[in-house]
């Protein structure tokens, strides 16, 4: 499994690292991934190969540090919305939708480089943890306005859980591959109305 040589320290290091990802992410883009190599990726960022590969040790490794920057910038918008809907307290309506636009927001940015993450990216255990410590992560803020809101059924943080993924899942597929015969927007729009449905029934009488 290639991942990067090593994390930069030094801000100079940040800055030249973040080049290179930036480069390695619009070509993986233009040019799709077989097509991009490192040496078009060190050009495009203006610094050697040698300087890339002090780095990464192939464009595998590359595409594994584009996967890891995209989950941490994943992680701290979706807490920030988070804590935001913590000090809003709004309705059902508002915190489900509020909720699942922010996943979407996600996977429109870039939606050719999410969907070359997503099917060719490489998986290691360390990657999985986290992004299950994420799912846990955001489960638990789902619950939480859940018990708030006195939705959830017996169960809330089961139900939870399975909101947070089942979202993720619905998203995806909207975003990256909606059904013929309809749009991003219609397919969010449905899939807001449908937990914002479930939930509703799901009051106490």
């Amino acid at each position: 499994m290639s991942t990067p040589r090593k994390t930069p320290r030094q801000q100079r290091s940040e800055f030249t690292f973040d080049a290179i990802l930036d480069a390695a992410a619009r070509l993986f883009q233009q040019l799709g991934y077989a097509a991009t190599t490192t040496n078009k990726v060190a050009e495009l960022a203006g610094v050697s190969i040698g300087t890339l590969y002090h780095y990464v040790p192939n464009k595998d490794a590359l595409l594994y540090a584009l996967a890891d920057r995209h989950l941490r910038e994943a992680t701290s918008a979706l807490l920030a919305e988070t804590a935001s809907l913590r000090c809003a307290g709004p309705p059902l309506d508002e915190t489900v939708h509020r909720l699942i636009t922010s996943v979407a927001d996600l996977h429109r940015a870039q939606p050719q480089m999410h969907r070359l993450l997503f099917e060719q990216s490489p998986r290691t255990p360390e990657g999985i943890a986290r992004l299950r410590e994420l799912e846990q992560r955001l489960a638990a803020e789902v619950a939480y306005h859940l018990r708030r809101l006195g939705v959830g059924g017996p169960d809330p943080d089961l139900n939870a859980l399975l909101f947070v993924q089942a979202v993720e899942a619905q998203v995806h597929g909207a975003v990256l591959d909606p059904p013929e015969g309809r749009t991003t927007d219609q397919c969010l729009a449905a899939v807001i109305a449908f937990w914002t449905r479930s939930l509703t029934r799901q009051r106490p009488a």
